[in-house]
């Protein structure tokens, strides 16, 4: 059972310059992402002689752009993005079936990240949208007094998304430690498969998230496009 968070285990220190678990197996999960990429689309094929990888990839990716489709128009613009956080997210979870890695997403400072990294993307992409202005016209919505609770809420948002996650996968993870420890056979084997379960869900949680707090970001352009359109 796994007594210390991954953050505070060192794997190499030189002066301030650390590594630790999370550090390090977060570069395994990209390593193990751009390594399989490259693999899938090095010989990339028609769609009538797709290999089973490459039909595999398609049908995720496809699949998150018709969950976007349903939330925003111009879905396309979007899949970069939210598709990175999901498989990365369900890359690290499912990479637990190896024995001795820990998922940096157990970890608050991985999570934190990426609640971070989905943080600035908002107003990014509700920029490209609407505009600087526009887009700052919606914080003093109704009225100029809700500009700090609207900022509350961004950060409030962004903080649940961190908690959330870390809370699951790490619950998750206390678990099946606690039950290899009482019953090393075959019931920590179907927890595993469960806690696999939980890492996609987890991930697929995490992405769709992002994805409403983008689209509640350019709501407001897309719907001006339809008022003009009719």
């Amino acid at each position: 059972m796994h007594s210390l968070s991954s953050d505070k285990v060192e794997i190499f220190r030189w002066h301030y310059f650390v590594i630790n678990q999370t550090i390090l197996f977060t570069w395994v999960v990209m390593a193990v992402m751009t390594l399989g990429a490259w693999l899938i689309t090095r010989k990339m094929k028609k769609k009538d002689h797709t290999r089973r990888w490459q039909h595999f990839f398609e049908v995720i990716i496809l699949g998150v752009q018709k969950q976007i489709e349903e939330m925003v128009e111009n879905s396309r613009l979007y899949v970069p993005f939210i598709a990175t956080l999901f498989l990365f997210i369900a890359s690290a979870n499912f990479l637990t079936i190896i024995p001795g890695y820990r998922a940096p997403t157990a970890s608050l400072s991985t999570t934190v990240a990426l609640a971070i990294i989905v943080f600035v993307a908002v107003p990014i992409y509700g920029i490209r949208q609407q505009g600087f202005i526009s887009y700052l016209k919606q914080y003093v919505k109704p009225s100029f007094f809700m500009l700090p609770f609207n900022i509350i809420g961004e950060l409030s948002r962004t903080l649940a998304l961190a908690v959330r996650l870390f809370g699951n996968m790490m619950s998750g993870e206390k678990i099946i430690a606690i039950l290899l420890s009482i019953a090393p056979l075959f019931l920590p084997v179907v927890m595993q498969a469960l806690g696999l379960l939980t890492g996609f869900i987890q991930a697929y949680i995490f992405a769709i998230l992002a994805m409403v707090y983008i689209a509640s970001a350019t709501r407001s352009h897309q719907t001006h496009i339809k008022g003009e359109n009719t």
